[in-house]
């Protein structure tokens, strides 16, 4: 882009030979101010301009143009105003550089200045110094004048002029290290940023360039910086980095050139192949004789033999023998601090074996420094603690480094007994474990008894045999106990209808009226589960239900000794028997089981109740199937003393909000003068 035609400019020249006439080469910088503003133009000048010389030695612009064209000095409507050139000549095989001052009035003749007309010849004096010329009182008096000079300069003062106008607000240039705000400077003013940053040791300044147009500030290009170099021997982040930063990493030699997105890949390497080894250096010169007679009087106490050989035994020195064995004495391996220590069993120079205490660190309370006997593989690897003990607390570990808290021994993989000789004795204090025949004994100081008896499998359905289980997790009836044991056969059970358990069989009882669920009453079913079963669904056996929409309902499971298993939120229930399969009147009349969700759970052997709640609702939404009951307690609650358990009660006042933590039948708001409702649990 060329300087705008408004802006006058001066072509600048200037030839460089040597003394023997042959061109010179370098280059010659004109460097103005740090940056001008040409307003009426739009426009910022900024920046030193280099300019070559040719194969003449004649300074060329970037065009190879003779001369180089800049903007005059004088320019009308700059900011700065009144400023020059430095000039400084970089001369190839000329020492010394000059550096001097330059102004080119935009009236220049033609133009055109050479730097020969205009360079100081003396190179100690590099700017300008005005060569004193006749005062303009001396220029007076040789027109004529006669007065004295003070006369003179009293008659230069004429009256007082009239007041002008007011000139037009010129624009003004900010500088700072943060944006500018709106409440700095007028349209047309410009503000420069300065950033400066230091990162690995380096600072680099970011100059950002702002115009205020229109009552706001904007960006004027971008962010104007050199690129840096960057050194370290890690992982170095690009946070405070720019795009096209470099970075050399000493450690490998790698460079990097910083992207938009980060370092990314590296762009080269600077670290060439190894080169070849040197020659051998002369020998050295023959070192000087020593101040002794040059005989040995002893080594340890050991004194030398007729031909002046001592020879040493390894117990002269502390030494272990290299094969033998050393009788008594003690081995220490001492460390400032708690680093491995210990000794090795190789094999071709590969550990096989290695006896050692370990480096955890000693931080007190005697933990560290640990005992291993650890085995190596082959390819010299670690592949085991063979043997690990806790000097904290003693405790011994085989196989394993990682020991069972409390235990004195913790063992990693199976352990084998081989069958004793003879019976041990019975102990005393102690209990003991042995393997007589083939099976699993312990004594103890008052019984002797197998803990394991093994049943071959062969013995399947046998008496005393095994069973094997089947597909859905139950052993087959072909090897349960043949008919006539207490098992029942051929009836009605809650499976045989698609339950899981249930309070009682509803085909024995009769309703001769209507019962409904009381709101807020929390009625408890017992139930007694004989195996373990899993479950996710309560089921009530509604009379009729017709599935109020803003009805709630709650229900859990609860052990026999209070403590809730699980419970359900405040839920709607859907309207009864409207599943496929129900009987005409059972749609009709909203009869059926309502199933109510809860969270999967396994009941292991035991009794529990079914708890459930009508929590928000009326007397007459939920009438369901009941035995029936005249008496202030119900007929469930039949026991042989000694085993408590009510197998229905309910307690007032639930609310829709989370059921009992823990229950009691015994507590002061128990009854169970009620029409006991018939439950089930099931797991679809």
């Amino acid at each position: 882009m060329a300087i705008p035609n408004e802006i006058p400019t001066v072509r600048v020249t200037g030839t460089y030979l040597g003394w023997d006439g042959r061109a010179l080469k370098g280059t010659v910088t004109f460097t103005g101010p740090g940056l001008v503003t040409f307003p009426e133009s739009d426009l910022f000048i900024a920046g030193p301009v280099v300019a070559t010389l040719d194969e003449l030695g004649r300074i060329v612009d970037s065009n190879g143009n003779v001369g180089i064209r800049l903007p005059a000095t004088d320019s009308p409507d700059m900011n700065p105003s009144a400023w020059t050139y430095t000039v400084k000549e970089n001369l190839t095989g000329v020492t010394g550089a000059r550096t001097y001052s330059m102004v080119l009035p935009k009236d220049t003749t033609n133009n055109v200045v050479d730097l020969a007309d205009i360079a100081p010849a003396d190179p100690s004096t590099p700017s300008y110094v005005a060569v004193p010329g006749p005062s303009a009182y001396e220029v007076a008096v040789a027109q004529g004048y006669a007065g004295t000079e003070a006369e003179w300069v009293a008659s230069l003062e004429g009256p007082q002029g009239v007041q002008g106008i007011q000139g037009v607000r010129g624009s003004q240039v900010f500088t700072g290290s943060a944006a500018p705000t709106s409440a700095l400077g007028a349209d047309g003013d410009v503000y420069t940023q300065y950033t400066a940053t230091t990162f690995l040791g380096v600072t680099s300044t970011t100059v950002a360039m702002w115009a205020r147009s229109g009552g706001t500030w904007a960006r004027v290009g971008g962010d104007v910086r050199g690129a840096a170099w960057y050194v370290n021997t890690t992982t170095t982040s690009s946070t405070d980095t720019k795009p096209g930063d470099m970075l050399l990493r000493t450690d490998t030699g790698d460079v990097w050139q910083r992207s938009t997105s980060g370092w990314g890949s590296t762009v080269g390497n600077l670290k060439g192949p190894k080169g070849d080894k040197g020659d051998a250096g002369p020998t050295g010169p023959a070192g000087a004789d020593g101040t002794g007679a040059g005989t040995v009087t002893a080594v340890n106490g050991v004194n030398p033999d007729a031909n002046g050989l001592v020879t040493l035994a390894p117990g002269d020195v502390g030494a272990l023998p290299a094969s033998g064995y050393v009788s008594g004495g003690n081995l220490i391996l001492n460390s400032p601090t708690g680093g491995y220590r210990g000794f090795s069993f190789r094999t071709a120079d590969a550990n096989r074996w290695v006896f050692q205490v370990d480096n955890v660190t000693e931080a007190g309370a005697d933990l560290g420094s640990n005992f291993e006997l650890a085995n190596w593989g082959d390819d010299g690897t670690w592949k085991s603690a063979a043997l690990y003990g806790e000097r904290a607390t003693g405790n011994l570990g085989i196989g394993t480094k990682g020991l069972v808290p409390g235990a004195k021994l913790s063992v990693q993989g199976g352990t084998a007994l081989k069958d004793v000789g003879a019976p041990p004795a019975t102990p005393t204090g102690a209990v003991i474990a042995y393997s007589e025949a083939g099976a699993l004994k312990v004594v103890t100081p008052s019984a002797r008894f197998t803990v394991v008896e093994p049943v071959p499998l062969a013995t399947k359905g046998a008496v005393n045999g095994v069973a094997s289980l089947g597909a859905d997790g139950k052993v087959p009836a072909a090897q349960l106990p043949a008919a006539g044991s207490s098992t029942p056969k051929n009836m009605w059970t809650p499976q045989a209808l698609g339950f899981e358990a249930w309070s009682c069989d509803p085909y024995t009882v009769a309703n001769p009226a209507a019962k409904y669920l009381t709101p807020g009453r929390l009625y408890f079913v017992g139930l007694n589960i004989t195996e373990s079963t899993a479950v996710n669904r309560v089921v009530l056996y509604a009379r009729g239900y017709g599935g109020v929409s803003t009805n709630r309902y709650r229900a859990g499971i609860y052990r026999e000794n209070g403590t809730k298993v699980v419970e359900t939120g405040g839920i709607a229930l859907t309207m009864a028997g409207q599943e496929a399969g129900s009987m005409p009147a059972m749609k009709t009349n909203h009869i059926g089981a309502v199933p109510v969700t809860i969270t999967q759970t396994t009941l292991t052997p035991g009794r529990y109740w079914v708890a459930f709640s009508l929590v928000t609702g009326g007397t007459a939404d939920f009438a369901f199937f009941h035995v029936q009951n005249e008496s202030p307690i119900a007929t469930a609650n039949f026991w042989m003393p000694g085993t408590p358990f009510a197998r229905a009660w309910f307690t007032e006042g639930q609310t829709n909000a989370a059921l009992p933590t823990t229950v009691s039948q015994t507590a002061a708001g128990a009854r169970a003068d009620h029409d006991i409702p018939i439950v089930a649990l099931a797991n679809v």
